[in-house]
């Protein structure tokens, strides 16, 4: 077989079909394969008049078909698939080739691999991609990690197949070396949870204190949308909201189970928040409300419990509370996004990848989940200031987040008071007080732990580290 595709693809499921028919729209000629070749040939015969695929049937054929240096995308499941596949392919290859993982890995097992790999000479690109299966095929946002040199190779594929920004500039950078691209789209996800559950609760907040109906918020968020609060997520959910199912003719929103699932990116960017120490509560909330959806037997057990008697608006009351909750969201959507980007700094400062974020940022304005017109501010605002501790040190954020917090704090107050859970709201409020507080009751925390276990504390007021003597004279010594 001669080696005439300049990448392949093997793992034709959705996301690898529809990447595999990217490549080749852009022409690119992509070499197929599959564990079984069943796939391979409907991809070829209902799709091959759209560019140039060969179609193989062996890990050998297919690796035989890759100029070199050879370009082989994994699209297969995440854990123990990919290593078997990595395991059938990389003694097929030759020093200089690259395997590109465009699963949903976890970051720590693409620093292994990637390390591995780099042993034999092989690049291992752990590669983020986001967008679902309409991005995978016309343009997602990309995600890639792994050596400069691959990238080089790489890169400008990676580029032509992309999303493009409304600016025209692809939405794809060299994230950094081995495990980067894969953290940074784990964080992705973790934002891109925050943001569905934030919508969610305004969804919740118009319907039941509003009074509005599904149809009618679907025209309050079109209206959103064409304002601050523009992206993809707002935009769909306009949709969802607006559709009506054909068997009951209710909304469709109310003959959906109310169980959200999930795949588990959401709970590793928790967990890895919580190794690196970073507070990430609107991100660990909006998990934590898929969890809590779930247990329907404990919410079955529950539905006795006490709560206020609640009430609908009037019609401008509701009017009104409906710019409120616009403000609550987007100022919550803010912090969810702070909290995602310092996230990224930290996991970049641990494993020394040095993340652009303003790239992140400008990568994430098209093709993937989360994108959205405020991703240009975002952008902006690290490209003008690298070392940005927080987005809420830029004025042009602070300044927003000032002019909406007396609406977000009401929205919550209310629904308090109405019984509605906004466990994501609250919690994006609380991150933003704990922040500006002069000083916060950890000074307490300290003390109970110094009193219970010994474990000393720092005083304000001068260096050293200090322990009081609680079961005696409670005299303070200095270690």
């Amino acid at each position: 077989m001669s080696s005439t595709a300049q990448i392949g693809v093997t793992g034709l499921a959705v996301m690898g079909r529809n990447l595999a028919r990217n490549f080749a729209r852009n022409g690119y000629t992509v070499a197929l394969h599959n564990r079984t070749t069943a796939k391979t040939r409907a991809l070829v015969e209902e799709f091959g008049d759209e560019g140039d695929f060969v179609a193989t049937e062996s890990a050998e054929d297919f690796v035989a078909a890759l100029e070199r240096p050879r370009r082989l995308v994994v699209m297969v499941k995440a854990g123990d698939p990919t290593d078997a596949v990595i395991a059938e392919f990389a003694p097929l290859l030759e020093p200089g080739d690259m395997i590109i993982d465009g699963g949903n890995a976890h970051f720590a097992d693409t620093r292994r691999r990637e390390r591995d790999l780099r042993d034999q000479g092989i690049h291992f690109v752990g590669t983020g991609v986001s967008g679902g299966e309409e991005g995978a095929l016309n343009g997602p946002s990309i995600m890639p990690g792994g050596s400069k040199e691959s990238y080089a190779s790489l890169g400008p594929m990676l580029e032509k197949i992309s999303a493009k920004a409304k600016d025209g500039a692809p939405c794809v950078t060299h994230i950094g070396p081995d495990g980067a691209g894969h953290f940074v789209k784990m964080v992705h996800n973790g934002i891109e949870y925050a943001d569905m559950q934030l919508i969610a609760e305004a969804y919740q907040l118009l319907r039941d204190v509003a009074g509005y109906s599904p149809a009618e918020i679907a025209d309050i968020f079109r209206t959103w949308n064409t304002g601050r609060l523009d992206s993809y997520l707002i935009e769909i959910t306009a949709e969802v909201l607006s559709h009506t199912d054909a068997a009951t003719d209710k909304p469709f929103v109310d003959v959906v189970l109310d169980q959200a699932e999930q795949k588990g990116t959401g709970r590793w960017t928790v967990q890895i928040a919580l190794d690196l120490g970073v507070p990430v509560s609107g991100i660990a909330e909006a998990v934590f409300a898929r969890s809590v959806s779930g247990h329907a037997a404990l919410r079955e057990a529950s539905r006795h419990l006490a709560g206020p008697t609640a009430s609908t608006l009037g019609k401008d009351e509701a009017a009104a509370f409906a710019d409120q909750v616009e403000q609550a969201l987007y100022a919550s959507k803010i912090v969810a996004y702070t909290q995602g980007f310092h996230q990224i700094a930290a996991g970049s400062e641990q494993y020394d990848w040095n993340i652009n974020l303003g790239e992140v940022a400008a990568i994430w304005r098209g093709g993937c989940i989360i994108r959205a017109a405020f991703l240009d501010r975002i952008s902006s605002a690290y490209e003008a200031q690298p070392q940005l501790p927080s987005l809420l040190a830029d004025k042009s954020f602070a300044k927003e987040i000032a002019a909406a917090q007396d609406d977000w704090r009401t929205v919550i107050a209310t629904a308090v008071t109405q019984g509605v859970p906004t466990p994501a709201f609250a919690a994006t409020l609380a991150y933003y007080d704990s922040l500006r507080a002069e000083r916060l009751p950890a000074a307490l925390t300290q003390g109970q732990r110094d009193y219970f276990g010994a474990h000393t504390y720092h005083r304000s007021d001068r260096e050293g580290t200090f322990h009081t003597l609680w079961g005696g004279d409670k005299t303070e010594t200095e270690s």
